[in-house]
């Protein structure tokens, strides 16, 4: 052999020998000497403690699905023990994440390409801890060492990460929130095998951007509590892997959550996940009352009866400028009532605001009882176990008709709301038709106003506008309403003899007043009430059906038990601090005239009133005796005045001078009735 050779042969060796060697520490080698290296660069790099406190070792074997020459390379499986990752300074809790052991094999050969290419990760019983203390302040949020250092001229490194699978099997997510006040606690098991996403839903994704889901990979169990309220459940989440952004992939999720009696159900598909970027579900709620929606959601719904709805749920999560979530075509129902519609409930500034259009063609006038602090019904009844609960619930004095349910008015200005409503045909006890009814709700700063608010009411038509400053303290209350062409006979459908009447009934209403209740408007309200019916029939008999007892007194103390036809009845009443006082309040009938005075107390709900008939025929003496209705709302009285008999031509005297307020009645009657109308003629008279 030349020289040459010899050193080319020694060289040789010499490097065969160093690979030889360098397999044996690469093989031998105690990787255990490298967990404090590793421990420091990571925290130092992470700003938080991490650690591997249990055994870290390689082992090398062959790919056997590689083929040809690759196939002799080994590849590192890595296994480390007794891992820990901690919360940022800040996070006083000591521990994120534990994980008895994690396993991981590297593909060697692409790091000559610069791609770290992990085939798969194994995580051995995971327990994370989900900590947040504020907006600001939360576990999950990494600040890397050198993010404040980072030149935003620097190009891209040419290193690249890849991640096939993530393993693992039974896992804990606990998780601990002072802003929505949740303390729960999340375990995730393996399914055991994917469940593909038509099989758990029965139908394909509904939006365009959902067209192809994940399978179902693992299956959750929630519990504990969320906003103070208690809460469990259980659901279905893809694999981790879906959690990346690459490709067009969802990720499919599946839930249901219950928190007492309050439900939320859903399936669907997030896209993006990791930054939110869309969210397509079928979303069902149920419940004893919307209202108790805000502890779970936090959108200001008002208090109803047990309801129900089936809708499309698309949400956009945008962190910074407010997320944007439209519930579509849902159908369901509110106590009796069905109700439909689609709603857009926008997260921005300086409230979240919820816009939309809401439908129901059956509405139960009861159902609606609670939005306006009237306890009108079952549904009404059942939607206040809540506020029993928590001691809210507004006692209604005994003594008392008028509702004192108060208006939960510190809660208004939470959110905005733009929502439009219809509504077909509406019950009412099955004696008082309604039909139509629209209003417009504006809810902006804690003051709301339904602007306008109109129903079609026995062949005629209401019209209001009710504006309720809920940002005053008290509330501030007006409303102005027009009642147009109501028919007697269809005002009162079971009494047949108001069958026998053409008469309609027409009025108009300006009040304003403050307080938190019904009770409290109309006991502080200033204004005027116009009222004008003609062509009427009333009775003994007639104030028994609709149960007016001192009307059944009255009425039979002057015309006995006769069927009494009323040509025209007028009241135009000024309200001074919840006080109605009568400018004009008169009935003209074929017998007799008859006038009221006194004053009507709505803050006491008091009575004391004054009825003077006059006969216009011959009859008994003592039809010309005042009569009085004294006492409470509630329990009225009422009885002949002792005294001198009403002069006679007193009544129509006095009228006579009421020429001011008799004309003001005057526009409540249509130009097209024309002098069918007898109040036109004896308003008209009056006023000459």
């Amino acid at each position: 052999m030349t020289r040459t050779g010899k050193i080319i042969s020694a060289v040789v060796g010499v490097l065969l020998l160093l690979v030889v060697v360098a397999i044996i520490v690469i093989a031998t080698f105690d990787w255990n000497r490298l967990k404090p290296t590793i421990n420091q660069k990571v925290s130092t790099e992470l700003n938080r403690p991490f650690a591997i406190r249990g055994d870290l070792g390689v082992a090398w074997e062959r790919n056997k699905e590689e083929t040809g020459w690759r196939s002799w390379v080994p590849w590192p499986h890595v296994h480390a023990e007794d891992i820990i990752l901690g919360n940022p300074p800040e996070i006083p809790e000591v521990t994120m994440v534990h994980l008895p052991r994690v396993d991981a094999t590297l593909a060697p050969l692409a790091l000559l390409t610069k791609t770290v290419y992990i085939p798969w990760i194994k995580l051995v019983q995971p327990d994370a801890r989900i900590i947040r203390l504020s907006e600001k302040n939360n576990n999950w949020t990494f600040k890397l060492a050198g993010d404040d250092k980072k030149d935003p001229n620097a190009q891209p490194s040419a290193w690249s990460f890849r991640m096939d699978n993530i393993l693992f099997d039974k896992g804990r997510i606990s998780v601990d929130d002072k802003v929505s006040k949740a303390d729960m606690v999340i375990l995730v098991d393996p399914l055991g095998k994917p469940l593909p996403f038509n099989e758990v839903s029965g139908a394909k994704p509904t939006g365009k951007d959902a067209a192809k889901a994940g399978d179902y990979v693992f299956g959750l169990k929630v519990n504990g509590r969320y906003n103070g309220e208690p809460i469990e459940g259980t659901g279905k989440i893809g694999g981790m892997l879906a959690l990346r952004s690459e490709g067009d992939t969802a990720f499919p999720v599946q839930a249901d959550v219950r928190s007492g009696n309050s439900r939320v159900a859903l399936i669907g598909t997030v896209n993006d996940p990791m930054k939110m970027g869309g969210v397509d579900l079928r979303l069902k709620f149920s419940g004893d009352s919307l209202g108790n929606l805000y502890d779970l959601t936090g959108v200001l719904l008002p208090d109803t009866p047990p309801f129900e709805t089936d809708g499309h749920l698309l949400a956009k999560i945008d962190t910074e400028k407010g997320s944007v979530f439209r519930y579509l075509n849902f159908n369901g129902r509110i106590g009796d009532s069905d109700i439909h519609g689609s709603l857009t409930y926008s997260q921005g500034k300086p409230r979240p605001k919820l816009e939309g259009d809401l439908e129901s063609k059956q509405l139960r006038l009861a159902d609606l009882g609670p939005l306006i602090g009237v306890d009108s019904g079952k549904g009404a009844q059942q939607s206040k176990k809540s506020e029993e609960k928590k001691g809210e619930k507004t006692v209604q004095p005994a003594d008392k008709v008028l509702p004192y349910d108060r208006f939960e008015t510190d809660k208004w200005d939470v959110m905005d709301a733009d929502v439009r409503f219809k509504g077909g045909r509406i019950e009412h006890s099955g004696t008082l038709p309604l039909s139509d009814l629209s209003t417009h709700v504006i809810l902006k700063n804690a003051d709301l106003r339904l602007q306008p608010l109109k129903f079609g009411m026995a062949g005629g038509t209401i019209s209001a506008n009710i504006h309720l400053e809920g940002d005053k303290k008290p509330m501030q209350g007006r409303a102005d309403i027009q009642a147009r062409r109501l028919q007697l006979k269809q005002l009162m459908p079971k009494v047949e003899s108001m069958q026998k009447t053409l008469g309609e009934l027409n009025g108009d209403a300006d009040l304003r007043g403050q307080g938190n209740s019904i009770a409290a408007l109309l006991g502080s309200s200033d204004g005027n009430l116009k009222l004008l019916m003609n062509d009427g029939l009333i009775s003994r008999n007639l104030m028994e059906i609709v149960g007016l007892n001192v009307g059944n007194y009255i009425v039979g103390a002057i015309f006995g038990d006769d069927e009494v036809r009323i040509n025209c009845a007028a009241a135009n009443l000024d309200l001074r601090n919840g006080v109605a006082t009568p400018r004009i309040f008169a009935f003209d009938t074929e017998n007799a005239l008859i006038n009221v005075t006194g004053t009507t107390n709505f803050s006491s709900e008091r009575l004391d009133l004054t009825i003077d008939p006059e006969s216009k025929g011959i009859r008994i003496m003592t039809l010309r005796s005042p009569l009085y209705v004294r006492g409470t709302f509630k329990n009225p009285d009422a009885g002949v005045k002792a005294g001198p008999l009403i002069a006679r031509g007193a009544v129509a005297a006095a009228l006579a001078t009421l020429v001011t307020p008799a004309a003001a009645l005057l526009a409540l009657i249509s130009p097209s009735e024309g002098d069918e109308n007898q109040c036109r003629n004896i308003l008209g008279q009056m006023k000459k």
